[in-house]
């Protein structure tokens, strides 16, 4: 959930989604993209014997093995950096969580990859719901999230996938959710 909670009325209440579109998605897209490029050119120079690179003079190399390694390496971040760039573009993860208690419902919606599945949507009745649950996990990898428990269904994730969000606002935006709907909050 992004920090965002917006209510119309107080009987609506949305909460924006952050997808792939963050700040170090752009960084690490960025530094794989120049570091693919890089090698891939240097790879290429040694198979050449000419310098392809501003930086370096790259002629001296074997191609074999050093230059067929550089090519792997720069084939491979150039990879890495094309599918996070996708992901970025296509803003996966990224949508938003709806309460309204005009219509008894609740959507959750998400963008996910391109194909038949790419609309990731979830209704169901308010009145289903059971609780807000609070998922806190510390350590090496912390678990921070927010779940929607609902009758005869499995608890539906509310938080964005990736960076743990603070405690003192998981804390806010459940407290928050469950007050909306009038539900207990579990895990705190």
């Amino acid at each position: 959930m992004a920090a965002q909670a917006k209510a119309k009325d107080s009987t609506i209440l949305r909460q924006e989604v952050l997808g792939s579109r963050r700040l170090s998605n752009y960084w690490w897209a960025t530094v794989a993209a120049v570091g693919g490029v890089g090698f891939l050119l240097a790879g290429l120079s040694s198979y050449l014997k000419v310098n392809l690179l501003v930086v370096s003079d790259t002629r001296g190399l074997q191609f074999v093995p050093q230059g067929v390694a550089l090519l792997f390496y720069g084939v491979t971040g150039s990879l890495v950096s094309l599918y996070m760039w996708l992901t970025i573009l296509w803003n996966v993860g990224g949508g938003y969580n709806e309460f309204n208690k005009e219509t008894g419902k609740f959507k959750i919606f998400r963008w996910g990859f391109p194909g038949k599945n790419r609309r990731i949507e979830i209704e169901c009745p308010i009145a289903d719901v059971q609780s807000v649950k609070a998922d806190i996990k510390e350590g090496i990898n912390p678990k921070r999230a927010l779940y929607l428990r609902v009758k005869q269904r499995r608890d539906i994730p509310l938080t964005r996938v990736g960076q743990p969000i603070a405690l003192s606002e998981l804390e806010n935006q459940g407290a928050e959710l469950a007050r909306f709907l009038g539900v207990p909050l579990e895990g705190l």
